[in-house]
């Protein structure tokens, strides 16, 4: 970058995201907030009501955002979710009963004839209206449990749900700080609250019920808060507020982007006792605010002026390194900006709706896969592992997928995950959702199907593959085997883009170890290396074994194994030594693909299933031949042999070797781990 661009560079950047940031800067709450009633702004607070001179001079106040939202999808025709965090705190006169209580209120206007805590009176030309109500006081004609109770309304005053606080630990009028969540999900028709004296959301809600708002909410609605004194006197102060409304995508909808529309601090004040020059105080205290924000703005653009100098020398001398590093490819090092979050089970349950049988999309040996939906993480695919009561944490393929892929995995071409949860007997991953599903469904769908995959698909697919696993096996900072590489487990994004999935049998090595212990064989039959499936032993070879049988798979479209027992391997080689390789094409491709290309991919796929592992290429170089920057593979004439030598401790050179053409998945599980192929 020369440093003579640096003038129009820094004005690009003052104007893209300078300009912005001066303008979205925290506005003072009069500049997006309205106060009806008796609210005021105070101490950095907004306070609901006043304390008045007797305990029955009743008090009511409110504060909507200055604009109404837009609460109905247009494109669904569905209320939109929401969610809303806040914090008030209820302080209560030493010489009064206490007020009505406050509520956090969404309603089809801001002027209605109000009922206890100041909500919408109820009448034929009423404005709609949901609220979430901490209540402070026992009116047994609204159905009240008691005067401390947190409740739903929907255009009542009589609450539909109701929850005593005192009993889970929350007293309302104790006068401290309370924080709050609120969260309404439209795919589960569910709305639940977290209460906490904290700033860290429980993991259970203090109360969840389910409604379906789309019915009640109009399409345009207010969001605020109201409070009343009633016979009683409180005070009722908002300190901090965010509020943000959620499409089915997950995207931010006409509303306050997801930073606080209203944010102010916990004051040092009891709520009695303002002057009548409260409010002039204010005003003061905004314009010095407003000073020293400009003055911080000045300070700031003058040091990214600094900075961009900075940027531009350091660029210029690490040009040259930069170039050379991404040559190496990506590095394999754990990365704390990405690592996912532990997630409640409460979360999990409500993504999934309670693990609903109508959400399960996969089926494994150890695990089941949900498709779920997180507020601020959409569409996700939720993994639950079955587990013994005798199992803990550590001793699963959850601890094995959940270490591999958080100590080390990021690339383009391997699933990501998001989140993580171990909690009570449940083990869960959360990853992100590919909505084209596994390969296994999409590559062997109903042979009448419409949807075939094209032959430039299948070859991007297969590459795809391939740069997944050259990651694992030569560019991570430890070698990852992953052990069950087949379709299943390869998945497809919205544009067919492969991605690499499952690490419950992974095994981590140090590059520079040779030692491999022995196991018993793990995977799928069908795509085990038959020396693995002798020995025990797993290396980079069997994970290219797997991998060519998915290229033969992709390329014929057969099954590993058809249901009449015929293996794509055996197949495919018979027709090689025919001379009919081009013969083991899809017939759904209905001969759209290049007859070369075909050709080439299944040598390839026979060259990686070659019975001797030393004779198949690192998956690098299969890349290469596809990507026709290698030539094409020689291959015997006809399928060689396996030969193996059994190990133990009085083995010879002269120990003879045992001949064979194949392993039977009835003998897999009987033969000795102790084995070395030659």
């Amino acid at each position: 970058m020369p440093c003579s661009s640096l003038p129009p560079l820094f004005f690009f950047i003052f104007f893209v995201f300078l300009l912005p940031l001066v303008l979205s800067l925290p506005s003072f709450p009069s500049d997006n907030l309205t106060l009806y009633g008796d609210a005021f702004f105070s101490h950095k607070a907004i306070t609901l009501t006043t304390h008045q001179p007797t305990c029955s001079s009743s008090s009511i106040g409110r504060a909507f955002f200055i604009y109404p939202l837009r609460f109905l999808d247009p494109q669904t025709n569905s209320t939109a979710s929401f969610s809303s965090r806040f914090s008030f705190s209820i302080l209560s006169s030493p010489s009064c009963p206490s007020g009505d209580g406050l509520a956090f209120l969404i309603a089809s206007s801001t002027h209605f004839p109000a009922l206890s805590m100041g909500l919408p009176q109820p009448s034929p030309s009423s404005s709609s209206f949901f609220a979430v109500e901490f209540d402070t006081t026992f009116d047994p004609s609204l159905g009240d449990i008691n005067d401390n109770h947190v409740a739903l309304d929907v255009n009542s005053a009589s609450s539909f749900a109701s929850v005593d606080a005192l009993s889970r630990g929350i007293d309302l009028k104790s006068g401290k700080l309370i924080t709050a969540w609120v969260e309404y999900r439209h795919a589960i028709k569910m709305v639940r609250v977290w209460l906490a004296y904290s700033s860290t959301r429980p993991p259970t809600p203090i109360l969840a019920s389910k409604i379906d708002l789309s019915e009640r909410l109009e399409d345009f609605m207010h969001v605020g808060f109201t409070a009343s004194n009633g016979e009683g006197s409180s005070d009722y102060l908002i300190h901090h507020w965010q509020f943000t409304t959620l499409d089915h995508d997950s995207r931010s909808m006409d509303v306050v982007d997801e930073g606080d529309c209203f944010l102010c601090y916990e004051g040092d004040s009891t709520g009695f006792g303002y002057d009548s020059n409260s409010r002039e105080n204010e005003r003061r205290k905004k314009i010095a605010e407003m000073a020293l924000g400009l003055a911080g703005l000045t300070a700031f653009v003058v040091s990214v002026m600094a900075a961009m100098v900075v940027v531009c020398v350091f660029l210029t001398r690490r040009k040259g390194g930069v170039k050379k590093n991404r040559e190496q490819g990506q590095s394999c090092r754990f990365q704390t900006s990405k690592v996912p979050t532990r997630l409640s089970l409460s979360e999990i349950k409500s993504a999934t709706m309670g693990f609903n049988r109508d959400r399960l999309v996969g089926e494994g040996a150890s695990a089941k896969v949900y498709k779920g939906y997180l507020p601020f993480g959409g569409d996700v695919a939720v993994k639950r592992f079955e587990r013994e009561n005798d199992l803990d944490c550590l001793h699963n393929p959850f601890a094995t997928e959940f270490a591999t892929m958080v100590g080390y995995l990021r690339h383009k071409n391997l699933v990501q995950l998001k989140g993580w949860c171990c909690e009570g007997n449940e083990l869960v991953l959360v990853y992100e959702f590919l909505p084209n599903g596994s390969l296994n469904k999409v590559l062997h769908r109903n042979f009448n199907s419409s949807i075939v995959l094209s032959w430039r698909q299948r070859e991007n697919i297969v590459l795809g593959v391939a740069a997944a696993l050259t990651y694992l096996h030569e560019e991570c900072e430890r070698q990852i085997i992953h052990r069950d590489v087949k379709t299943c487990n390869i998945m497809l994004d919205a544009d067919f883009n492969a991605k690499l999935g499952d690490f419950g049998l992974a095994e981590v090595y140090e590059h520079s170890s040779s030692t491999r212990e022995a196991t018993i064989p793990a995977g799928t039959m069908g795509y085990l290396a038959p020396e693995y499936v002798y020995s025990g032993v797993p290396t980079v070879k069997t994970d290219v074994y797997s991998f060519g049988v998915v290229v033969l798979e992709v390329a014929s479209g057969r099954k590993p194994v058809e249901d009449d027992g015929t293996v794509v391997v055996d197949y495919v080689w018979s027709l090689w030594e025919r001379r009919k390789l081009i013969e083991a094409a899809d017939p759904r491709l209905m001969g759209k693909f290049d007859a070369l290309d075909m050709e080439r991919m299944l040598l390839v796929g026979l060259l990686c299933v070659h019975p001797d592992d030393h004779k198949r290429p690192r998956v690098r170089e299969a890349a290469r031949i596809l990507k026709k920057e290698a030539p094409l593979p020689l291959l015997p004439p006809t399928k060689p042999r396996v030969r193996i030598r059994p190990i133990s401790p009085h083995a010879t050179p002269e120990t003879p070797y045992v001949v064979t053409d194949s392993f039977t998945t009835d003998e897999a599980p009987y033969l000795t781990p102790r084995s070395q192929f030659y």
